[in-house]
């Protein structure tokens, strides 16, 4: 029977590597946002072509969803030079994209409370930004 060995201490990217992946799931976060727009977008489709025919025959969620497998490997790439402690909050920026293309798009209300919430998470992003230069 054969172990799996998994190295417990990765080797340490370099500081352009890291932020490399940074800068790639950032990105990540726009593309996941853009692939939620159009999920909803589909979702109106599907409400006049009801069950798995109408969903699968859907040009607009087959798109958004394919956008969704691109950015799962993105992501694995990124994952492979950063730091998981922050690369993985920073995809809570897709928040903020989803909220602002929202707005223009679906011409969502925008409120104090959603306002504050996007800010909290920014703020959140920003101060793990700064963690990894300690």
């Amino acid at each position: 029977m054969n172990a799996i060995v998994v190295n417990p201490l990765p080797p340490v990217s370099s500081p352009q590597a890291q932020r490399r992946a940074v800068w790639l799931v950032v990105f990540c976060t726009f593309v996941v946002a853009v692939a939620q727009i159009l999920m909803k977008s589909g979702a109106d489709y599907a409400k006049a072509h009801p069950g798995l025919i109408g969903i699968v025959t859907n040009p607009v969620l087959v798109v958004g969803y394919g956008l969704y497998a691109v950015v799962t490997v993105l992501i694995v790439v990124a994952f492979k030079d950063g730091e998981l402690s922050v690369l993985y909050p920073i995809l809570s920026l897709s928040y903020l994209w989803v909220t602002v293309l929202s707005f223009f798009i679906f011409h969502d209300t925008l409120n104090a409370y959603k306002l504050i919430g996007v800010t909290v998470i920014m703020c959140g992003v920003a101060v793990l930004g700064r963690g990894t230069k300690q």
